[in-house]
């Protein structure tokens, strides 16, 4: 199968995952208790403006007329004006969402750069001390609930030894961008340290379960690829264990690393919501509580169906680096 194929049938299917998602918001929108006029109206508002307000919203058209208007409406970027502050949904998501996939991909760093040299040193040097402590590692941080950890990191590392920011995010990392190509590489660098001071909690918050998890999935893909006779081959032939280690055996590996990597970065951008609550991060998880509580439904609804796209867009883009990574694996 051609690449071209490849993605025509990948986007297509993913279209209809994004299909099913809007049929199960929409459903839970139905199924709701409140109304979303309330949240715009006043409890003693005349009942003849609350009549007007529900008919201008569409809320008395039947539901098979509002679901078809909601499917129109998707394609062409229309997902609704928030209830809370009368802006368009997409214009808000847009504000919002660069701060979640900045504190998602940090998170995907912090844990492939600790994860991944772990894995292999522990699989490496099998039921010896680093083995050991890397185990022991990898069921900390998967056991640790991140709530609890981010306030832990808050109290010691912010609150005591003030190295990091307790909260908030003063400065983005494209903002550091635009001042290193500005010339002022002094401002950058300042800029950078800031960005570090505001992200770095909350990105190790994130992470840690995801560290922990590409740790024992390196480990155990390391393992199986080590016991494999093309590795004894490149043995006998001479080559140095260096080589063989990370050129061939890690190599191998990355297959599923790449497949959980996909799938939990986009986990991450959908579920920072606890993550960014405890270090009041301004990003799409935030806008998302907020807007569950007011019950404004085109913001919940508008930014659940954005968040299974970008999962869409992330599983074809994994997808696609498959035969790039391993030519055995063909577009089939």
């Amino acid at each position: 199968m051609s690449l071209a194929r490849f993605l025509i049938k990948r986007v297509l299917q993913g279209l209809l995952v994004v299909w099913g998602v809007i049929t199960v918001v929409f459903g839970l929108r139905v199924i709701a208790p409140g109304n979303p006029a309330n949240v715009l109206l006043p409890p003693d508002v005349a009942p003849e403006t609350r009549r007007k307000v529900i008919e201008e919203m569409g809320l008395n058209d039947p539901l098979p007329v509002q679901y078809m208007e909601l499917l129109l409406d998707v394609p062409t970027g229309d997902f609704g004006t928030s209830l809370t502050n009368n802006t368009p949904v997409l214009t808000r998501v847009a504000r919002t969402l660069p701060a979640t996939l900045e504190l998602a991909v940090a998170a995907t760093i912090v844990a492939v750069v600790i994860a991944i040299p772990l894995g292999v040193i522990s699989a490496t040097r099998r039921h010896e001390p680093p083995d050991y402590l890397a185990t022991v590692f990898s069921l900390g941080g998967i056991s640790t609930p991140n709530f609890w950890l981010g306030v832990m990191l808050v109290v010691v590392f912010a609150v005591q030894f003030g190295w990091f920011q307790t909260s908030g995010r003063e400065i983005g990392f494209p903002t550091v961008v635009s001042l290193l190509f500005s010339g002022d590489p002094g401002a950058a660098w300042t800029g950078f340290v800031r960005w570090l001071s505001y992200i770095t909690l909350p990105a190790i918050t994130l992470g840690t379960y995801f560290t922990a998890l590409i740790t024992r999935l390196t480990r155990s893909g390391m393992l199986e690829e080590l016991g494999q006779s093309y590795v004894r081959a490149s043995r006998a032939k001479g080559l140095p264990e260096t080589l063989v280690r990370y050129k061939h055996v890690l190599r191998n590996t990355l297959i599923p690393i790449i497949t959980v990597l996909g799938l939990q970065l986009g986990s991450l951008i959908g579920g920072a919501v606890i993550t960014e609550s405890v270090f009041a991060w301004p990003g799409l998880g935030t806008v998302l509580i907020k807007s569950i509580n007011a019950r404004d439904w085109p913001m919940v609804q508008g930014s659940l169906i954005i968040i299974a796209i970008g999962f869409v867009l992330v599983n074809i883009a994994v997808d696609a680096l498959y035969a790039y990574i391993n030519p055995r694996v063909g577009f089939d």
